[in-house]
């Protein structure tokens, strides 16, 4: 059994604690918040465990693998601290808020070799993910419209005047860096890097973007990105093949996949697990328990070509967070 600790109290690390335990391949030791209450709370709701309020107490307990689900703001650094320990890391999306705070990561594991380090990109380890990435093996592409853009049930809140974590600048929120990740990874998963990149965002008054689109240039054809917190979409996702076309919900869901071609209409779908987090705990246990630096290495290198996108797009629309450097 792994040593689990969490970072962050909220209803995500609820879910990853719960895909955990049914893997059976964890248990849940330390849980750290800056608020011994919550802490308490949390454990309550899900296994008995040590609370923390010191990050370094926490880091010191018997935890082997850290889960970090704090702010945006807060990854990379808490991260660095986990590697620092010899802890291996789950880090909730997105790693990092700035392609720079890669570098820290890389020279922490330099001196830490022992350590891996996994982005909660949960969608990778859906089924339905691959049998896209086994159909583009055989098939040309000709272009894709990938989107995710659900109202946010903190929206509400920011119109009232207030100031969640999700739509403030100060920890890193907006569409791109909360949904738009999803969309990133799936394009560089299963298309590569682009030539080219730029992002068109509607900006909210706090600084950071609503929703917006993204295009994608790789020579031969485009891919568009739809992502928005402000809005409900019920638009179909689609890779194209020139007359076929492969039909799904969003890469961030995957609740239908289909092939559509002139003849037929085909049902790719494939079972996943009720808790959408269940088949990426397992992946990662898998690989920490079997040292499995391969699948790491794999893993790591998309990380930071998606995040070396990421930041392409956040370059190319403005959007500035407090914690950029400088």
């Amino acid at each position: 059994m792994l040593k689990l600790g969490i970072i962050g109290t909220n209803w995500i690390s609820r879910q990853f604690v719960e895909a955990a335990a049914a893997s059976g391949q964890y248990q849940l030791t330390a849980v750290y918040s800056r608020r011994e209450a919550t802490a308490q709370a949390f454990i309550a709701k899900t296994q008995p465990a040590a609370a923390y309020t010191s990050m370094a107490a926490f880091l010191a307990s018997d935890c082997e693998v850290v889960y970090i689900a704090s702010p945006n703001s807060l990854h990379a650094q808490q991260a660095a601290a986990a590697i620092q320990a010899d802890k291996h890391v789950l880090v909730e999306k997105p790693l990092v808020t700035h392609p720079q705070q890669l570098q820290v990561l890389n020279d922490a594991l330099a001196k830490h070799p022992q350590v891996m380090v996994f982005e909660a990109a949960r969608h990778l380890y859906d089924p339905n993910f691959q049998v896209v990435a086994d159909y583009l093996k055989t098939h040309q592409v000709t272009g894709a419209s990938l989107g995710y853009m659900k109202y946010s049930s903190r929206y509400d809140a920011y119109l009232a005047g207030k100031q969640p974590n999700i739509f403030s600048p100060q920890f890193a929120g907006g569409a791109l860096m909360d949904l738009g990740i999803y969309l990133v990874y799936a394009a560089v998963a299963w298309f590569g890097m682009p030539q080219k990149a730029v992002y068109l965002p509607q900006m909210l008054a706090s600084g950071v973007d609503g929703d917006g689109v993204a295009q994608l240039d790789y020579g031969a054809f485009d891919v568009v990105l739809r992502m928005g917190k402000t809005s409900n979409s019920t638009a179909q996702s689609e890779v194209y093949f020139g007359p076929d076309t492969i039909a799904f919900d969003s890469p961030g869901e995957f609740t239908a996949l289909r092939l559509q071609t002139p003849k037929q209409s085909t049902d790719l779908w494939q079972y996943h697990a009720a808790n959408p987090m269940a088949e990426e705990a397992a992946y990662f246990a898998q690989a920490l328990r079997h040292n499995n630096r391969a699948a790491f290495s794999q893993q790591w290198a998309l990380a930071q070509n998606v995040h070396a996108l990421m930041g392409e797009l956040r370059q190319s629309a403005g959007i500035h967070f407090d914690d950029d450097p400088e």
